[in-house]
């Protein structure tokens, strides 16, 4: 019986391994010992310590396959459905409306709309609704030593993980978030929580996962240092005629072509711009045709956050429809 009862729990044990997509196999030691020399000698942890840690870490298969299929990847008219939808648009005026006073807060010390701000936790976790269910450990160990192509980028962001706990008093084996290790309402990945993340309530700690302050002013905070224009315009539409314009599409995003030259590009902006101001021609896959904006330093801004045009592109679309359904309310009570 006893070894019934014992064989059934390893069977468990297996099952939920498995469905959790967290193989019950540790990191390459070569890798992780290293890792703790260098985080011993550069922030003083304490070797034994920090390797205990890192050996209840495991490989993630459900966070290796989900990096290698990002919705950004997607083309826009795939991807613009999957956050211009009613409910999301309707969950934002709420949230809009429970932290209103917050949100305004927001905008006045760092010049970012409110909706702005509301749009990006929305496409985030859908307002915190949806804020990861992977440990964070195993998402950045995972990236940082099985994952080669972005090895080192995940590597440094699992020192800023380690240090974020270290700092705020946090274990590192219970923090959840996504399985690109980026956590809370906001979803900032760790060196963001700890260059930008802001204790916006004033209650001695900064908390992105439960506090929506702290979270509308740590986004607010983010869009600021990186530049936002309070006041400025986001995207506008744009026409094109001819084959000249291909020659400003570009891969980057930052602005880089004043609004003077556009006429000689073939490409005429739907809404007045200054001619001193520059701006980015982009494209989107409209499944059957193409359609044009121009994106300006505030759009660059929210590239940002996530270095997608699509990804900024939802972001905007999502705030005006946002926006647009608040106001709408307010003016019919």
């Amino acid at each position: 019986m006893f070894m019934l009862r014992f064989y059934a729990a390893l069977v468990v044990l297996a099952f939920a391994v498995l469905s959790s997509g967290v193989q019950a196999r540790g990191l390459d030691q070569n890798e992780v010992r290293s890792f703790v020399k260098e985080m011993v000698e550069k922030h003083g942890f304490d070797a034994a310590r920090l390797q205990k840690i890192l050996d209840d870490a495991r490989v993630s298969k459900s966070v290796l396959k989900a990096i290698s299929k990002p919705a950004e990847a997607l083309p826009w008219y795939r991807y613009r459905p999957i956050f211009l939808r009613e409910r999301r648009i309707r969950e934002g005026v709420r949230f809009i409306e429970n932290n209103r006073q917050t949100l305004q807060r927001a905008e006045n010390k760092y010049g970012v709309p409110a909706e702005i701000i509301t749009a990006i936790l929305g496409v985030e976790t859908r307002y915190g609704d949806q804020k990861g269910g992977y440990r964070v450990l195993d998402s950045l160990s995972t990236l940082a030593f099985d994952y080669p192509a972005r090895g080192d980028f995940f590597r440094s962001e699992l020192e800023q993980f380690l240090l974020m706990t270290r700092e705020q008093g946090l274990d590192p084996r219970k923090v959840m978030g996504s399985y690109a290790g980026a956590m809370g309402i906001p979803q900032f990945i760790a060196s963001s929580y700890r260059n930008y993340a802001v204790d916006f309530d004033g209650d001695g700690k900064i908390d992105i996962w439960n506090d929506p302050a702290d979270a509308i002013g740590s986004v607010a905070n983010y869009f600021s240092i990186h530049g936002w224009e309070p006041g400025g315009k986001v995207a506008v539409p744009a026409l094109v005629s001819g084959d000249e314009y291909r020659a400003v599409l570009g891969e980057g995003l930052k602005p880089d072509l004043a609004v003077s030259k556009l006429p000689a590009y073939g490409i005429f902006p739907q809404q007045s711009l200054k001619n001193s101001a520059e701006v980015k021609l982009l494209e989107f896959d409209l499944n059957g045709g193409e359609e044009y904006w121009l994106g300006l330093q505030n759009f660059y801004v929210i590239t940002r956050y996530n270095h997608s045009a699509l990804y900024a592109m939802a972001a905007y679309q999502l705030s005006r429809a946002i926006r647009q359904r608040y106001d709408s309310q307010v003016a019919d009570k």
